[in-house]
């Protein structure tokens, strides 16, 4: 084998091994109580009046471009996968609702969001990292009123800021042009680590 495709070989091995970590890791960040209270008493309530068969459509939306812009980068898809494909609330989490939430509310409650999984949701999306614009759905979400109402919250926040750093480096690419390389140190200035490596990963999509 030439020095040049070994070379091509390992890194393409790396390559694959990146991309192996990076669909299975998750931020651990990112699990079921990274919502608002709002969601766990809404899904009491439907819980309560007996809905837990329902089915829903949710769309997931934007309704003005960011920057006075004219268009948006889609970006957090993946984050979104790997939410659904995790979600359950851990023994602790129950544990921690079970204070949070008004006294009165039953066990039986409790114990159906300790089953909870998203297997039984589907997702439809248009491709992470294309064009978007205002008011067209970007994400599809449908599955038993219960769950989907549960994932509301934390896929706005997955989609949302990786978005707007993808947006941010489209426009920077669009004014530095094809040939000119830019840099990205956003970790500097990032809110903590979490946003830190989020910034960085985004920008690198729409740039």
């Amino acid at each position: 084998m030439s020095s040049l495709n070994r070379e091509l070989s390992e890194d393409s091995a790396f390559a694959a091994g990146r991309n192996s970590w990076n669909r299975h890791y998750h931020n651990s960040v990112v699990q079921p109580l990274l919502t608002d209270l709002y969601q766990i008493t809404m899904a009491y309530a439907y819980w309560k009046s007996g809905k837990i068969d329902d089915h829903a459509v949710f769309d997931l939306f934007f309704r003005t471009n960011p920057f006075q812009g004219e268009f948006t980068i889609f970006a957090g898809l993946e984050e979104c996968l790997k939410f659904l494909d995790s979600f359950h609330y851990s023994e602790t989490d129950i544990e921690y609702l079970k204070h949070a939430l008004p006294q009165g509310i039953e066990d039986e409650f409790f114990e159906y969001l300790s089953q909870l999984t998203a297997k039984d949701v589907t997702l439809y999306a248009i491709e992470e990292g294309s064009v978007a614009f205002p008011r067209v759905p970007l994400i599809k979400v449908a599955g038993p009123l219960i769950i989907v109402q549960l994932l509301e919250t934390t896929l706005l926040t997955l989609v949302n800021y990786a978005s707007l750093m993808a947006t941010n480096a489209a426009r920077y690419r669009m004014v530095a042009g094809k040939h000119i390389h830019l840099l990205e140190f956003g970790l500097r200035r990032a809110q903590g680590p979490d946003g830190g490596l989020s910034a960085s990963k985004y920008s690198y999509i729409g740039e």
